[in-house]
């Protein structure tokens, strides 16, 4: 176990642990349906969603990986199954099946989710002193707030 990780109380080891499994379950149910959504969006932005989907759920595959690390460094165990992941996550899977906007819509709300579900880890970890754990959520959502932002233009229409 990690020398900040041996110094938590296993109460707030356990509600940190929490934290992090919420936020892997979220972000293992984000990335499919990122990946998904480029395999199947169509429509005059193809190109530039596609591309933006694909850095949505690599992203997220490797953010997916450093909270599962993070789960670890506290002796936890990282859950892998999706199974488990859709009962506990606040965001849901898709077919695939609906227009690029409203893709891009979900997406958006999917980014939301996940910054308020980490934003709410970092402060449980700031509570405890687990500045690690802190750090690891503010980078998540700071990049989850870009993602919501940029999901956000693409729903921007100009004024004729």
């Amino acid at each position: 176990m990690g020398l900040v990780a041996a110094k938590i109380e296993p109460t707030a080891k356990e509600e940190i642990v929490n934290g992090l499994t919420q936020s892997l379950a979220e972000t293992a149910i984000a990335t499919l349906k990122a990946q998904n959504f480029h395999w199947n969006v169509t429509g005059m932005s193809f190109g530039a969603l596609h591309a933006l989907f694909q850095e949505i759920y690599e992203d997220h595959f490797e953010g997916q990986d450093t909270l599962a690390e993070r789960i670890k460094a506290f002796d936890a165990h990282a859950e892998g199954r999706y199974s488990v992941y859709l009962e506990r996550s606040a965001i849901e899977e898709h077919d695939g099946r609906t227009d690029a906007r409203t893709m891009v819509e979900i997406l958006m709300q999917d980014q939301e989710t996940l910054s308020s579900t980490l934003s709410a880890l970092a402060e449980v970890a700031d509570q405890h002193g687990d500045f690690a754990t802190n750090d690891l959520a503010t980078a998540r959502i700071e990049q989850h707030d870009k993602f919501a932002w940029m999901l956000r233009a693409h729903l921007k229409t100009t004024a004729a």
